[in-house]
């Protein structure tokens, strides 16, 4: 069914314009594919824009299925081991650039799991990237709308000389682990911890390279997906991996004491849910937010870090 504008007249390919400040940041199929057909559609991207599939390790599945006119991502262009931060900014940069993208590059990101769209998204807004927008619900969205998609490798992408502005131009958007401290010992900062109930009170640590189990003392629970899966994000989606209203996830982070006019760091084992949290937010208009980009990973893996457990595992 045709989705009401901001102006109240029908229109294709858009279910979110009523609830979100930034509703134009998140497509759906509908809208994609009647963008990439050349179709007329609300809220076009301005100028130039780029499609890209962001996986980890996926390329294999890319060939097999895309969507038409994608390029690949891979999110380990864009963070490294053995903690998965960020990249250095110049490579960063450089992946920018090698894939044709400058400051003024609409970007449209779609995964086969949303949070490594997210953490894309999220880097590509630290960066600068003016308008960076995810398809709600990714691949499987695509495929269940019954959209086309096409086997083979993707093509090289044109690059780009230049990004064109200041680089990164929101640093704020990513904290350290030091930054991070500072940010608890403010009245307004708050640490939101998006990871899973057993994760959050130290029952397990989530992740099978991460032996350390609990979460950073005065962190609030922003939650996230099913115990034992760090790649849900179930407490924000549908069954259908769409997301739920804004006015449901800000209720129960209200209720957690986590508001929108607090300085806000979002964190989770390594990023990824913690970058979907933020883009969230971001669409909600919140202001003052960022990723703690080490997470758990991190802060664990230093000896003078103090660790909140509530339980003990057997």
């Amino acid at each position: 069914m045709a989705a009401l504008n901001i102006n109240g007249r029908r229109q294709p390919g858009h279910l979110l314009p009523r609830h979100l400040p930034r509703w134009q940041q998140l497509v759906t199929p509908g809208w994609l594919a009647a963008l990439i057909a050349g179709q007329p559609v609300i809220a076009a991207p301005p100028g130039q824009w780029r499609l890209f599939e962001v996986g980890c390790d996926g390329a294999e599945l890319f060939k097999q299925s895309h969507i038409p006119g994608a390029g690949y991502l891979d999110t380990q262009q864009l963070e490294s081991g053995p903690l998965w931060n960020k990249v250095p900014d110049q490579a960063l940069l450089q992946v920018l650039l090698d894939n044709g993208i400058r400051h003024d590059t609409t970007v449209l990101l779609y995964g086969r799991n949303m949070l490594s769209a997210a953490r894309a998204a999220h880097l590509l807004l630290y960066a600068g990237v003016e308008d960076v927008r995810l398809l709600d619900g990714g691949f499987q969205a695509w495929q269940a709308a019954a959209c086309p998609v096409l086997p083979g490798t993707p093509h090289p992408p044109a690059t780009a000389s230049e990004f064109g502005a200041h680089f990164p131009a929101h640093p704020e958007y990513l904290m350290d682990m030091h930054q991070v401290r500072e940010l608890m010992l403010r009245k307004d900062g708050v640490l939101v911890s998006i990871r899973t109930w057993n994760e959050f009170i130290g029952k397990t640590s989530g992740y099978s390279y991460i032996a350390a189990k609990g979460d950073i003392p005065g962190a609030r629970w922003g939650r996230a997906g099913l115990d034992g899966d760090v790649n849900s994000m179930d407490d924000f989606h549908h069954p259908d991996g769409t997301m739920k209203p804004p006015a449901e996830i800000q209720e129960f982070w209200g209720n957690a004491g986590i508001h929108s006019g607090q300085r806000t760091t979002f964190y989770c084992g390594t990023g990824w849910r913690a970058s979907l949290a933020f883009f969230y937010a971001w669409l909600m208009n919140w202001e003052q937010i960022s990723v703690y980009d080490g997470g758990w990973c991190e802060w664990s893996s230093d000896p003078e870090n103090e660790k909140r457990t509530y339980v003990t595992s057997t």
